[in-house]
């Protein structure tokens, strides 16, 4: 089965073919500005003869979609519906679901949803604590994302440890432009950063993530700002961005070095929040196997690793220097050896966890 995989995140454009759950080609588009040239410009980076579906990731499913799912007009109308929930993301996948059914009408096209990892969620970790009926009524409840990048990590985590994923239980960090913690228990996610919306949880590259609800109401009546205005602000103006005008990491590291207070405090607040979530996430799962660390800065970013993990020795987590700051690539260990929690390294492949759930879903329905 020949799929093609497209993942239109907010900063980059990934897409990957699969033959047989094998791939043959692949690519990123990085630091993008413009997603529908990069998107025009993806078509003539691969052969779309003989091809049998196109995998897509989108962020939120809603209450609805929780396995993948085909995609129709209906299908593509509810997603849209969803926006007001995932607003930097849902747009682009909605845009590359959009191109690839107008230039590939006969190719069934699959969506596969961020959300539906963390279906697994207990009432207590996806339940908000505001009026039930009013939650009921308006779908307002944990959803979590990056569920793709997570089930794949935390299961490959348990391979590089000898273990079954059913007996093995791992805090994944999957920390890029957008970024998230999970804990996973025997496979299964039991709590996870984001909530309602991809806003909520790690400080992110735009994003403020946790925040005193408070401050939106307090912004609106005495800065006289409007709610586009705060959204905006939120989403787009904060995190590292708000902090020092550099939603990349590598120029906050960059700054860093040269002695920029800025870049300093925004390196701090980001790692400081990381470090929070590990210590509660151990807390919740009892007994931890992994610490894993994935995406664009968990994965190259060995400063933030080190600074993560600061503290932790009586925990049983600790990062060996020397393996943290090698210059080596793919699934690894960063702990010492003999460590009581290991320290891992996973790159994250949710192009080949798309491809594998719409060749899954194709198959099941022939």
């Amino acid at each position: 089965m020949k799929i093609l995989v497209l993942n239109c995140g907010s900063a980059s454009v990934k897409w990957g073919l699969f033959a047989d759950g094998v791939s043959v080609d692949g690519g990123l588009i990085d630091r993008v500005t413009n997603h529908a040239q990069a998107l025009r410009e993806l078509m003539f980076e691969f052969d779309p003869s003989g091809l049998d579906a196109v995998g897509h990731r989108v962020v939120h499913g809603g209450l609805r979609f929780t396995t993948p799912t085909l995609l129709d007009d209906h299908v593509v109308e509810a997603v849209t519906k969803l926006v007001p929930l995932a607003p930097l993301h849902n747009p682009l996948n909605l845009l590359g679901i959009q191109l690839m059914r107008q230039q590939l009408p006969d190719v069934p096209q699959v969506a596969v949803f961020d959300t539906a990892f963390h279906r697994t969620l207990g009432p207590a970790q996806a339940t908000y604590a505001i009026d039930i009926e009013v939650a009921q009524e308006n779908g307002i409840a944990r959803y979590g994302f990056h569920g793709t990048s997570h089930a794949y990590v935390s299961r490959r985590t348990a391979a590089l440890l000898g273990k079954d994923p059913a007996d093995a239980n791992v805090i994944t960090l999957h920390l890029g432009n957008g970024a998230s913690a999970c804990a996973v228990r025997g496979g299964l996610s039991v709590a996870t950063s984001m909530g309602l919306s991809p806003l909520e949880g790690l400080v992110m590259g735009t994003r403020s993530g946790d925040i005193d609800p408070a401050v939106v109401f307090h912004l609106h009546r005495h800065a006289g700002m409007g709610f586009d205005a705060i959204e905006d602000l939120l989403n787009q103006r904060s995190g590292l961005k708000g902090l020092c005008g550099d939603n990349d990491m590598r120029e906050v590291l960059r700054r860093r070095a040269e002695g920029d207070e800025r870049a300093a405090l925004a390196f701090d607040v980001y790692c400081a929040r990381v470090t929070e979530y590990v210590g509660a996430y151990y807390a919740l799962l009892g007994r931890v196997d992994a610490v894993t660390f994935t995406a664009g800065v968990g994965e190259n970013a060995a400063p933030v690793r080190a600074a993560v993990l600061a503290g932790l020795e009586r925990m049983g987590i600790t990062v060996d220097p020397a393996h943290n700051e090698a210059s080596d690539r793919g699934e690894r260990l960063i702990s010492p050896d003999g460590s009581e929690v290991a320290v891992c390294v996973v790159p994250t492949d949710e192009e080949c966890e798309i491809a594998t759930q719409t060749s899954d879903l194709l198959t099941r329905t022939q």
